[in-house]
């Protein structure tokens, strides 16, 4: 299933968190369940045809396959609940999703990249606040 971004978080503004709810209390920023999609596409009248295979996972009860973009090592720990709570904006890491028909990664997101991030913004670079 393709998910424009621009349409959602550029032409409606539907800000990052609402969709990725998780991103405020837990490590992950999930994506958006069914039931979220719904809330608002169950009475969006349309013939596009993504918002067809949505109601049609939705009549059958199936999840969204969602594509995912960003993937860290599994010795990185990264917690977007710190991030949301330092009021780091989403668009730091993944670069203008307001602008992207399809969502890319825009930032490396390595080592290097984040220890500057962090020395710019005085967070620590202590080994243990990315890695187990």
């Amino acid at each position: 299933m393709a998910f424009n971004h621009k349409v959602h978080a550029g032409d409606y503004q539907i800000p990052c968190l609402y969709c990725h709810t998780y991103a405020r209390w837990s490590p992950v920023a999930g994506v958006p369940s069914m039931e979220r999609c719904m809330g608002c596409h169950a009475s969006i009248e349309s013939d596009h045809p993504e918002i067809g295979k949505l109601k049609a996972y939705w009549a059958r009860k199936e999840p969204i396959p969602w594509v995912r973009v960003h993937t860290l090592p599994a010795f990185v720990r990264f917690s977007h609940k710190r991030h949301v709570r330092a009021d780091i904006s989403c668009q730091t890491c993944h670069g203008p999703v307001e602008r992207m028909v399809r969502v890319r990664q825009v930032a490396s997101l390595n080592m290097g990249w984040c220890v500057d991030c962090h020395r710019q913004r005085k967070a620590s670079i202590d080994c243990l606040v990315c890695h187990y």
